[in-house]
């Protein structure tokens, strides 16, 4: 009898694209469970290390939230989180590094532009 083996994506793949954006950095306020990743001091991505199947929580735009929830089942309202303007992703075999890497491109860019125009500025010059 063969056993099927749900593939899980690889955490160590978000934490890394996490880590190659500008002027980020990595901590654990919420325990050593929770990865939190932020830019210019305020969250964007949330990594859940103790939940199974693992989730990642991105900051989202409202509509944009409500579009995603309802198109895909793995895609729910912030867990613990402002459920209006996050979004948490359960990391499910169906879900792709793809689809991962633009919630959280999308997530670092809502933060990014509502920084002050001098950090912005100064993070964005990182990029050149």
């Amino acid at each position: 009898m063969k056993i099927w083996r749900r593939k899980i994506l690889d955490l160590s793949k978000i934490i890394e694209y996490a880590h190659s954006k500008n002027a980020v950095t990595e901590s654990t306020p919420f325990g050593d469970n929770v990865l939190v990743y932020k830019v210019g001091n305020k969250m964007f991505l949330l990594l859940s290390l103790a939940s199974v199947p693992n989730r990642v929580s991105v900051k989202c735009d409202p509509e944009y939230a409500v579009e995603l929830r309802e198109k895909f089942n793995y895609v729910i309202a912030g867990y613990h989180l402002n459920k209006t303007h996050w979004n948490t992703i359960i990391l499910e075999n169906e879900v792709n590094f793809e689809f991962i890497k633009e919630q959280i491109d999308n997530s670092y860019y809502l933060i990014v532009n509502s920084l002050s125009k001098k950090l912005r500025s100064e993070i964005l010059k990182l990029t050149q």
